[in-house]
């Protein structure tokens, strides 16, 4: 049975479930709260973006880069990807 987390998160067993995943509090609350929301649909919702598999690898390495990715310069594309992904 998932604990009760408050007023301030609305769908508890999610939180838990993604926290236990590793997931922070914040990010675990704001996905909770959005799916708990029947207005919202975040699993719709999405950029513009074409996936990562369909970017070059210059440009992932320049997205890397933005992020501040350490090791970035030895990673091929799919490393690159995986560590986009986690970031």
């Amino acid at each position: 049975m998932a604990k009760n987390h408050g007023n301030q998160i609305k769908d508890d067993k999610l939180y838990e479930d993604l926290r236990d995943r590793g997931e922070s509090k914040e990010k675990a609350a704001r996905i909770a709260n959005a799916r708990a929301n029947p207005s919202m649909h975040p699993s719709k919702k999405g950029g513009t973006n074409p996936p990562y598999e369909e970017w070059s690898k210059d440009d992932l390495y320049a997205r890397a880069q933005e992020l501040g990715i350490d090791g970035r310069s030895k990673m091929d594309k799919s490393e690159l990807i995986d560590a986009l992904r986690n970031h």
